[in-house]
């Protein structure tokens, strides 16, 4: 009985296998409809252009060839800080994380990250800066 039992679950498995494909395809067609139809909106790029990659990204993705294969995006957003050193590096990778506050989008330009800390004044000087040059 527990083979008949096995032998059926693989058979649904096996079933629902072109589903999935055919509901991966169909979710493929739909990027590709949406970012042609973003082509003809964007003023910064030529549309026939913009048609032709988004082509090219709908063939590569059928291929597979556009998965991330779990790419570690938390690696490549602290890999911005890398050349920093000390402090500087801490309070990137924060603001890296999500510290602080953020501005601005790619599409204007840039995103503004910024993360304010308050650091004590020095102690031998009353405004907080240090008399040494």
């Amino acid at each position: 009985m527990k083979p008949l039992a096995i032998l059926g679950a693989a058979l649904c498995l096996a079933a629902g296998i072109p589903t999935a494909a055919a509901a991966a395809a169909g979710e493929s067609r739909a990027e590709f409809q949406a970012e042609r139809a973003q082509c003809d909106k964007q003023s910064t790029e030529d549309p026939a252009a913009c048609r032709r990659e988004a082509g090219a990204a709908m063939q590569a993705s059928r291929h597979g060839e556009l998965d991330d294969h779990g790419a570690n995006f938390e690696q490549n957003r602290l890999a911005r800080c890398a050349y920093l050193k000390g402090d500087d590096r801490q309070d990137c990778e924060r603001r890296m994380r999500g510290e602080g506050t953020e501005s601005g989008s790619v599409e204007e330009g840039g995103i503004y990250r910024e993360l304010r800390s308050t650091v004590p004044a020095d102690e031998g000087s009353s405004t907080g800066r240090s008399d040494r040059r």
